[in-house]
């Protein structure tokens, strides 16, 4: 793989959206120009996107911000995510590489009734597209649909051997099938039958009771200090 330097600024401090009484600070990249071979180097390296923005978090007082990713041909299904594979088998699927206004109105219900107090409501159709949307990196938009009705939509980044899923959401009268999960397993399956060799979830946050659930597909990976390491007792692998 070519590697190339990067211009990489700093953060203020702020406040933690994470961890309450935290501090966060982020390592941004400054680049004019960025292509899906560069940002799949930085995923490698923990960054990820938000918007057109690349960022890592590098906080002077905590490192519970861990970056997580499945290797698509390892990961094996638990018995708790067959059964949700099986209890929304009446559900199809599809890609679209084009952002509709039926995924704005999915997401503004599903931020306003289930993270009504979160630092993203508000829903807005501005907030909404400079948070999923990039001018360098058009991200694909996975489908979920209930025979004609929209139910779920996986925002996911595809490079040339990963994905890295970006936010899903989901109507908020489904909330009993499990569609996050449900979401993910399908973008492995996606990512697996396309041969991709990484699905990146982004960040594991253990102290976080809505950002915890990551460890629950395994052989999971963690980016350490030593690399790229597996699942609970963090194994060493060459990258």
């Amino acid at each position: 793989m070519n590697s190339k330097s990067v211009s990489v600024g700093i953060s203020q401090l702020f406040d933690c959206n994470y961890i309450e009484g935290n501090k966060e600070q982020l390592l941004v990249i400054q680049e004019p120009q960025i292509d899906a071979a560069l940002f799949e180097q930085l995923l490698a390296m923990g960054f990820r996107r938000n918007g057109s923005a690349i960022y890592k978090p590098r906080c002077p007082s905590c490192q519970k911000c861990q970056p997580i990713r499945l290797n698509v041909n390892d990961f094996t299904l638990s018995k708790r995510q067959k059964r949700t594979l099986k209890n929304n088998q009446d559900l199809h699927w599809k890609v679209s590489h084009i952002s509709r206004p039926e995924h704005y109105d999915l997401y503004e219900r599903y931020i306003n009734e289930r993270h009504n107090d979160g630092p993203m409501f508000p829903a807005s159709q501005t907030q909404y597209d400079d948070f999923l949307l990039s001018d360098w990196l058009p991200p694909m938009f996975i489908e979920l649909f209930d025979q004609d009705q929209l139910i779920g939509v996986a925002v996911t980044d595809e490079m040339a051997l990963s994905f890295s899923a970006i936010y899903s959401y989901f109507d908020p009268d489904y909330a009993e099938r499990s569609l996050g999960s449900l979401m993910i397993l399908i973008q492995c399956q996606l990512a697996k039958s396309l041969g991709k060799h990484f699905l990146y979830l982004g960040y594991q946050i253990d102290q976080n009771r809505k950002m915890c659930y990551k460890r629950q597909y395994r052989p999971y990976q963690i980016l350490t200090v030593q690399g790229w390491q597996i699942g609970e007792n963090l194994t060493p692998i060459s990258v």
